[in-house]
């Protein structure tokens, strides 16, 4: 089994800095009970309040796939206060996580990051 980490990017519109954790905090609050497979699911903010990462990490590219059901709706919603500005996958996702995620990319002209070959390590998931 190899663990499979997102990294979402997000520039954050101007003024929707309290919304949009607001909106983070209620989906992160849906997804947890819903999820028992997501390892991580934690956001960050730069100091500007400008940018967020959402940082996901799953013991499985399956695990990524339960996450993303939904994931177009949520994002609807996310996307009147933020807005993508990439993505990158560490380890292996689907090919349909992949798919999902290469369209939203070219539909917003942001880039996709993957390094798929995992050289070793350890994760602790409990």
């Amino acid at each position: 089994m190899t663990p499979v980490t997102m990294i979402s990017h997000f520039r954050i519109k101007e003024g929707k800095l309290e919304a949009a954790k607001a909106a983070f905090a209620s989906v992160a609050a849906q997804l947890e009970p819903s999820r028992p497979r997501t390892a991580v699911y934690v956001a960050f903010t730069d100091e500007a309040g400008e940018r967020l990462s959402i940082v996901h990490v799953f013991p499985d590219a399956d695990a990524l796939d339960r996450h993303a059901e939904g994931a177009d709706e949520r994002s609807k919603a996310a996307y009147e206060l933020f807005e993508p500005a990439g993505w990158e996958f560490y380890g292996r996702p689907s090919a349909a996580a992949l798919d999902m995620v290469q369209r939203q990319a070219a539909e917003w002209g942001v880039p996709v990051r993957i390094e798929s070959e995992s050289i070793g390590g350890f994760i602790r998931l409990s």
